[in-house]
């Protein structure tokens, strides 16, 4: 506001000076009259120009003293506000001190009561401890007469009490445990009765014992020499390609070729046809005619495996798992032979799957491979079922499918149903009368072990295997082994078994427990 009165005024000195000049221009020009009036306009000129000046500086200095006089009133206001605010604070303060007066008088009135009751506790306890002196005296002495009158010790009496607790305690456990026990076994029995029975009703497989010899039919005598060769070449380079044993003895018209692996007895068997029927035998046409054989051989294994996923309808299946399914044609287990075993068992997976309500389609693929491990090279060390866990994880097979395959001899946890099917379809496949056939050593040293598992029980008297080893009689001493107890030998005798060995189907335990009195009329 100042400064623009002071450029005002610098304005009229400007005019003012202009006018000077301009009348002494004039004056000059025109002579001195125009100066005076030049003078005169001047004059009037610079005293309108500070009346101007005074009246701006006027309206300049009420204008600045009304906005003066504004922001005062907003000042006062807002100190007003706040002064309102801190006196609303500071009576909260007074109401909140004041409260806290009347609990710290509350606290003070609860200490007083607590310490009035912790002495009246006090002197309860001292009380108390007088009685329980008393107690403790008067049990002593009732003790000690009770010891007196049952010529027992206090020792002695407990034991004997715990004793007759525990034998209680157990005949309780053991009678509640047989009454739970063929309850669900009688539950139980049935529904797995029914879906196993209608899955073995529905799967019609055949089963054949595959041998480890192989018979080649020859049109005459005349043909073993040739087989033969001179010195014996020819029969030694033939059994050196195939790793088959050649047979020619008097048996008329025929060779045998033995072996336990059927894939090289089956490449055996069709090279030497072939050579019989081309009658060109000598070192160089045997290792040639081996090895076509052999590659016709490996594609008829893929074609029989893409066979086999098909007929079972199963999609997806890496191409070398279905090679591996193929290779099984050609495998044996205790005789069986592989693939018709595995078939079976995913049939019987599939059908009990689906009473079941579970995935049919999962249960049928686990089940076809769950023994692919068995396919693997014999230089490849472990058990079948880790072997094919880690075949079918390498070629990103189903999880449940890997775990059913790992599982199904318990080698590792069962983590879903399905793996539980398999593990029963597989021992339904193995048990039936003629599926396998098992070696007379490991069959007695079977019957043994399954004798002596048994005869490891406590009140155990003789044990006998019968029915080929299908059922275990167990005979125990009655005076050390009740009825109750029975029930409950049975079924450790059974776990046991079920841990420790292995062997088709199932077997049964039967615990029998007699008592004989025997009296003599004379």
């Amino acid at each position: 506001m100042f400064l623009e009165v002071y450029l005002i005024a610098l304005s009229a000195i400007v005019i003012i000076a202009l006018s000077f000049f301009l009348g002494w221009y004039i004056n000059s020009k025109f002579g001195k009259n125009s100066i005076f009036v030049a003078k005169e306009e001047a004059k009037k000129i610079l005293e309108d120009a500070e009346k101007e000046a005074k009246q701006i500086k006027r309206e300049k200095l009420l204008e600045v003293k009304d906005e003066w006089l504004r922001k005062k009133q907003e000042f006062d206001n807002e100190v007003n506000t706040k002064r309102q605010k801190l006196q609303n604070h500071e009576k909260q303060l007074e109401t909140r001190e004041e409260n806290l007066e009347k609990k710290f008088d509350v606290v003070l009135q609860k200490e007083k009561e607590v310490k009035e009751k912790e002495k009246y506790v006090d002197s309860l306890k001292v009380e108390l401890e007088k009685k329980k002196l008393e107690l403790d005296q008067l049990i002593a002495e009732q003790n000690l007469r009770l010891e007196k009158t049952a010529a027992l010790t206090a020792e002695e009496a407990k034991k004997m009490l715990m004793e007759n607790m525990i034998n209680k305690a157990k005949s309780d456990a053991a009678q509640a445990i047989k009454e739970i026990r063929e309850q669900a076994k009688i539950d139980a029995k049935k529904e797995a009765q029914k879906i196993i029975v209608q899955a073995i009703q529905r799967t019609a497989v055949d089963h054949s014992v595959e041998s480890t010899v192989s018979v080649v039919q020859i049109q005459n005598d005349e043909m073993k020499g040739r087989i033969i060769g001179r010195e014996g070449r020819n029969i030694r380079s033939f059994e050196a390609v195939t790793g088959v044993d050649v047979i020619v003895d008097d048996t008329p018209e025929a060779v045998i070729l033995s072996a336990f692996d059927q894939y090289r007895r089956e490449i055996a068997r069709i090279s030497l046809e072939r050579l019989i029927a081309d009658g060109r035998i000598h070192p160089a046409r045997i290792e040639e005619v081996v090895a076509k054989v052999e590659q016709e051989l490996d594609e008829e294994i893929q074609k029989e495996g893409e066979s086999t996923v098909i007929q079972l309808g199963i999609h997806g299946m890496h191409p070398e798992l279905i090679k591996h399914v193929g290779k099984m044609k050609y495998r044996s287990s205790y005789g069986q032979n592989l693939l018709q075993h595995s078939i079976e068992v995913a049939y019987l997976t599939g059908i009990m799957a689906a009473e079941l309500r579970l995935d049919a389609n999962l249960a049928k693929r686990a089940g076809l491979l769950h023994d692919i491990g068995k396919t693997i090279d014999k230089s490849t060390e472990g058990p079948h079922a880790l072997l094919g866990y880690d075949l079918a994880k390498k070629y990103n097979e189903h999880p449940i499918v890997i775990n059913a395959i790992g599982s199904h001899h318990e080698d590792i946890e069962m983590e879903h149903p399905i793996a539980a099917l398999v593990q029963a379809a597989d021992a339904i496949s193995g048990a039936r009368p003629g599926a396998r056939r098992e070696p007379l050593e490991s069959y007695v040293k079977r019957l043994e072990n399954l004798e002596a598992i048994a005869k490891t029980f406590e009140g155990v008297a003789k044990t006998y295997a019968i029915q080929a080893g299908r059922e275990v009689r167990v005979i125990v001493e009655p005076d050390k082994v009740d009825d109750e107890f029975s029930d409950r030998l049975a079924a450790d005798i059974a776990q046991k078994i079920q841990e420790e060995m292995e062997y088709p189907g199932q077997i049964k335990v039967t615990v029998i427990r007699e008592v004989r009195k025997i009296a003599y009329a004379k």
